[in-house]
């Protein structure tokens, strides 16, 4: 289903955007948009390509062929440490967090890595009250649970204040009530940044979801609002299923 015609300033494009493991193609000749200010989710099944395609854009994987574009240049072969550079914030699933520091000193630490000591001091408090942090600022992170830490994560995101934010799985492994709050805190940085997701958990998809684009074997299958996803009968039976 195409998409219409946006006016926004485009700010990722993959062009013909390939990643092969053998014989196995993984990212299949994916053309792909991203808008200023949007938030899309990838959802798709196992070994449907959406975290290679992250990855790719991520540079956490280069790609076999194709072009990957953000804001106008060419980031194709870039190392992750570049593309945050350009002010993209990068989440994996792989822990970021220094457990012996306090969350304060965290989100510190990583606004520090951009920013001046004056300005990091000021984005620290800046992010912990928008975070809503405030109440576990002076606890080791090794204190936390599994959201808690999940939230310093992100914290440790916004504190260098990108105009793009990359998240891959940010609600796996939370409680229902992590998950909700996840949900808003990634609403509200959706006020200041674009986002892409990537996430399994269909109920945080339809918390958080504006656009979704749905992988299929390494394809793109479908792009369109979670609510048109849902009654789409091909959508459905190669993902959503009974959980639609």
């Amino acid at each position: 289903m195409s998409r219409k015609r946006d006016k926004r300033e485009v700010i990722v494009e993959t062009r013909n955007l390939a990643m092969h493991f053998g014989g196995v193609r993984a990212v299949d000749q994916v053309d792909f948009t991203l808008y200023d200010k949007e938030l899309r989710c990838l959802i798709g099944p196992n070994g449907a390509g959406k975290s290679t395609f992250f990855k790719c854009l991520t540079g956490q994987l280069s790609p076999t062929s194709g072009e990957v574009i953000i804001r106008g240049q060419d980031t194709t072969l870039a190392e992750t440490h570049e593309i945050a550079s350009l002010g993209v914030g990068i989440k994996t699933q792989v822990p970021n967090l220094f457990d012996g520091l306090s969350v304060d000193e965290n989100i510190w630490m990583s606004a520090r890595r951009w920013k001046n000591s004056k300005r990091a001091r000021s984005l620290t408090s800046e992010t912990i009250e928008r975070m809503n942090l405030g109440d576990m600022r002076r606890k080791t992170v090794n204190q936390l649970s599994h959201g808690q830490r999940q939230w310093v994560e992100l914290g440790m995101v916004v504190a260098a204040e990108p105009w793009l934010v990359l998240l891959d799985e940010p609600a796996a492994g939370m409680t229902h009530e992590e998950t909700a709050r996840t949900a808003e805190l990634i609403k509200e940085i959706n006020t200041q940044a674009a986002l892409i997701v990537v996430e399994h958990d269909m109920q945080f998809i339809r918390m958080i979801s504006q656009q979704v684009t749905v992988f299929h074997e390494g394809q793109i299958l479908m792009e369109d609002t979670m609510e048109a996803i849902s009654k789409d009968r091909r959508a459905r039976e190669v993902y959503l299923g009974s959980r639609a």
